[in-house]
């Protein structure tokens, strides 16, 4: 019995995480053809915007999703710590990609929470007929009930992902996503839902 209830309690975390996931979706990727399959090491994890706690745990979990034997994620906060609306330093951030040498950036970015209102039209539908009488039964199939049309609104938090390597002075760009997730309930399960998307996209692109 304790055997069996472990294993539905496992069922019922993949099913939630599954859900979680299919709020979460690419709607745009683009692959740089040029790309080789470089090997990277040390990939700086870089959240440009948003609260400094989102950043920071969005960077961690990120950061520990990626890393595996031979390749290592740091989150930026760890080397670039700066406040809400403090921009990036771009000679400290050279200094940092030099001094520990990290061979790439994943750099992610809130670019806008929209709002997107879609009309649900009203339906036909007839009543169960009722067959113990004529009368009865022709007055339950002759009419035609309508559900009313109702407006249905949805918060979609859109994310641009981009992935650089660092053998060029100034970065390469190896691979781009941009990313909806609809009607997030918590900053948390959206930081999982696309740390989870980001991490499969790029091991399907064979980058990590």
């Amino acid at each position: 019995m304790r055997k069996q209830a472990i294993l539905i309690l496992a069922a019922v975390a993949v099913l939630a995480a599954a859900l979680d996931a299919g709020t979460t979706k690419f709607v745009f990727t683009w692959m740089n053809p040029n790309y080789t399959g470089t090997h990277f090491k040390t990939i700086l994890v870089l959240g440009i915007n948003g609260k400094v706690e989102n950043r920071a745990e969005f960077e961690d979990r990120l950061s520990a999703a990626i890393t595996r034997p031979g390749m290592v994620a740091i989150p930026s906060y760890s080397l670039l710590p700066r406040p809400n609306s403090m921009p990036l330093d771009m000679d400290q951030l050279r200094d940092v990609v030099q001094g520990q040498g990290i061979d790439a950036v994943l750099a992610t970015r809130l670019i806008k929470v929209k709002k997107s209102v879609t009309e649900i039209p009203g339906q036909a539908y007839t009543p169960y007929p009722y067959y113990n009488s004529l009368y009865g039964y022709y007055g339950a199939i002759y009419p035609e009930v309508y559900a009313p049309d109702y407006l249905r609104t949805e918060r979609i938090a859109q994310i641009e992902t981009n992935f650089y390597s660092t053998a060029k002075p100034d970065g390469e760009l190896i691979w781009t996503g941009t990313s909806d997730t609809i009607d997030p309930h918590s900053p948390r399960k959206a930081i999982d839902a696309v740390s989870r998307i980001i991490v499969l996209e790029l091991e399907k692109r064979k980058i990590i």
